[in-house]
């Protein structure tokens, strides 16, 4: 997360934006479409993967095919990485230092 913060604020998401991931789904800061992509990343992200046809049809209809098929592409990428990085232990570097905002504990 640490890296992917970085590399988002940098992209031009709010600090406020980044701390309120956790209720994507009921935070008025995202879009339709942005919603529909986190609710894929999370599906994505469970293991055994579980990406209902809904979450699927939801997400095509904010993206073409060849942004979901990138956006496949790199939601698979981030969960390879994760689970390398947890493999070998690998620590925050302390990239991303938000400015101010704490995130919600998330329970």
């Amino acid at each position: 997360m640490d890296t992917n913060t970085a590399g988002s604020s940098v992209a031009g998401a709010s600090d406020e934006k980044i701390a309120a991931l956790a209720s994507f789904r009921t935070s008025e800061l995202f879009s339709k479409a942005e919603q529909a992509a986190l609710e894929l990343a999370e599906a994505m992200t469970y293991t055994p993967v579980d990406v209902s046809d809904e979450q699927f049809e939801n997400a095509r209809k904010w993206f073409s095919e060849a942004q979901m098929v990138e956006l496949v592409a790199t939601i698979a990428m981030e969960n390879y990485r994760a689970r390398f990085n947890r493999a070998f232990d690998v620590e925050s570097q302390n990239v991303c230092q938000m400015r101010g905002i704490t995130p919600p504990v998330q329970h």
